[in-house]
């Protein structure tokens, strides 16, 4: 009895749970640890609706404004995308969709905490743009429009005089119609607290050196920079004025190299990309190369001796950001040189015989000297001419912290010296068990039925996952699709698998979300698609089409593009903003035809 009182003691004088929880979910940030929370029990789900700060939508038509503002009314951040990710490459009409109109205008009325609004690869007009800055101008810290279109420099100029108290304005890659630079010359009048200002790959040139010299003054906290192309020396009074500086991207070099002693740089530069520099421009960097943990060369005018040059000199670089004319001699001085590298990003080239160095060719040998030289690698997106599958192998036994890879193999060369890849990608998805988003994207012949079952035996973590020219058969993709148990974003370009195969994965990759399928066998009548249908599963197609482009030289060509499925869950139903390039499935006309026959 008096063990019980003592208990029972205890025991009142203990909170309850929902007291203590109260006080712990604020420090759980983990979307997906949120998630699972919520569908405890719905006091948590309460809890979890009020004090969530920040959500990511990552396609703008699985919910509506209106279902987030009941759930979610003190949200403070939010990022929204809408294209799918194939618009990137031109893959997907212009006209596909992607508003950010009714968006803007449930924040415009009820979303009075937030604070920062990223909108990825969306629709925006200059009225949203002016909606924005009169209703959420006092307290927006962080606007970013990446990727995204449709409006002008008058919409950035609405921002500029309402939105006083912006931390980071970030446009980068946008498509912006420019009038004039007035908004940048109202943002160096009125705002003195930026730390990010990037409209990096955008066509704004109207840009006065004077105003950015007096955001660098106004702002003492500017940490990061990124700009179009300004010659440089034009940019030395704003070097010396913002001595905060830790980031810079773009410039140009348009005069002789001995004029550019007069560039000196922050003492606390620490990431650096300049356009258009060539070889007779590298010395400007050897100063402080050593303090640099990210290198931008994207749009340097290096060869693959003047990557092993500058490379060897940034013992402490974390991120690299080049184009395969690096080579293979290239990625084995980063291997020796750079051991804290985190993040590793090489794009295609030109092919044009004489526009890169001869030697600029990414292979399994670069790839195993990385494996073996970069261990703490996360994340590696890389083109290759060739490969085996001895360096997926080595990338699998050595690289245990990877999370994300994406290797697209060039079609450059004739021959590849070691095809089907599958014991390759085996190993590698075996041995790197933290990987969360993997890109394949090969040739025919590349990966086997039997390899493309590896991938889905072995891809027990990942959750976004592109493939390209793999498999053989449907059978490949049923077997495929008996594995990956966490996948949810799933994107296919010219494996021709028919559409029954496509219905019958889907139906078995129980956790899916979302899938993008370019070039497949369609049935004649298109009611094989029909296996693919469920509750809330949103199901589009583009037919086949025709479309006009510039190859690298700059001469007109028309490429055709195959037909495309893309299908995602929605709770919002069917949406209603159809162009006329996108076809919404109609599954009563084809269960009728079905019906008939």
């Amino acid at each position: 009895m008096e063990e019980d009182k003592k208990v029972n003691k205890m025991n009142s004088g203990m909170p309850d749970m929902d007291t203590v929880f109260e006080c712990v979910i604020p420090y759980v940030e983990d979307p997906k640890d949120r998630d699972a929370i919520s569908l405890v029990c719905r006091r948590w789900y309460e809890l979890d609706a009020t004090t969530r700060r920040h959500i990511t939508i990552a396609l703008c038509y699985t919910t509506t404004p209106a279902r987030l503002r009941r759930r979610f009314r003190n949200l403070e951040s939010l990022k929204l995308k809408g294209k799918p990710r194939a618009a990137m490459f031109n893959l997907i009409p212009e006209d596909w969709g992607g508003y950010v109109t009714p968006w803007v205008e449930e924040i415009a009325a009820s979303f009075n905490s937030l604070k920062s609004i990223h909108f990825r690869r969306m629709i925006v007009r200059d009225s949203d743009l002016e909606v924005l800055a009169k209703t959420r101008g006092k307290n927006l810290l962080v606007l970013k429009l990446d990727k995204c279109c449709g409006f002008s420099t008058d919409g950035l100029l609405h921002v500029s005089r309402s939105c006083r108290q912006l931390r980071t304005l970030f446009l980068e890659e946008s498509s912006i119609f420019e009038k004039d630079g007035d908004w940048l010359h109202e943002l160096a009048l009125y705002n003195t607290v930026l730390e990010t200002l990037n409209f990096y790959m955008t066509d704004l040139i109207k840009v006065n050196v004077e105003d950015l010299e007096l955001i660098a003054r106004n702002c003492r906290s500017l940490c990061s920079v990124k700009i179009n192309d300004c010659e440089l020396l034009d940019l030395v009074n704003f070097f010396q004025i913002a001595t905060a500086l830790e980031e810079f991207c773009g410039g140009s070099f348009n005069h002789l190299p001995e004029k550019y002693s007069a560039v000196a740089f922050p003492r606390s530069i620490c990431r650096l990309g300049l356009s258009y520099m060539e070889q007779d421009h590298m010395w400007i960097i050897f100063p402080f190369a050593a303090m640099l943990k990210k290198l931008d060369l994207l749009y340097a005018l290096l060869n693959t001796e003047d990557h092993c040059l500058l490379i060897q000199r940034c013992p402490n670089l974390e991120i690299l950001e080049t184009r395969n004319v690096i080579g293979d001699r290239g990625l084995e001085v980063l291997a020796r040189s750079c051991k804290k590298l985190k993040r590793l990003r090489i794009e295609r080239g030109a092919d044009e015989q004489g526009m890169e160095d001869e030697e600029g060719l990414v292979s399994q040998r670069g790839l195993i000297a990385l494996a073996q030289g970069c261990l703490e690698l996360e994340y590696i997106a890389i083109y290759v001419s060739d490969i085996t599958n001895e360096s997926l192998e080595c990338i699998g036994a050595n690289l245990r912290n990877l999370c994300d890879f994406r290797l697209v193999l060039l079609d450059r060369e004739e021959k590849i010296a070691d095809l089907p890849l599958d014991n390759g990608v085996r190993a590698l998805l075996m041995g790197c068990d933290k990987l969360r988003r993997f890109g394949l994207y090969l040739r025919q012949g590349g990966l086997t039925d039997t390899g493309l079952g590896y991938v889905g035996q072995y891809s027990l973590n990942v959750r976004w996952m592109l493939l390209g020219c793999v498999g053989e058969t449907d059978e490949g993709l049923i077997a495929f699709s008996r594995g990956c148990p966490n996948l949810r974003k799933l994107e296919m370009r010219g494996c021709s698998f028919s559409e029954y195969a496509l219905a019958a994965a889907v139906m078995q990759l129980t956790s899916l979300r979302y899938l993008w399928v370019q070039g497949y066998r369609a049935s004649k009548d298109g009611r094989d698609i029909l296996r693919m249908v469920r509750p809330f599963w949103n199901i589009e197609l583009i037919p086949p089409r025709l479309v006009s482009d510039t190859d690298q030289l700059g001469n007109p060509i028309v490429i055709e593009h195959p037909a495309h499925i893309l299908a995602y869950y929605s709770l919002a139903g069917q949406r209603t903003d159809f162009p006329e390039t996108v076809r919404p499935l109609d599954t009563e006309s084809l269960l009728s035809v079905q019906s008939c026959t």
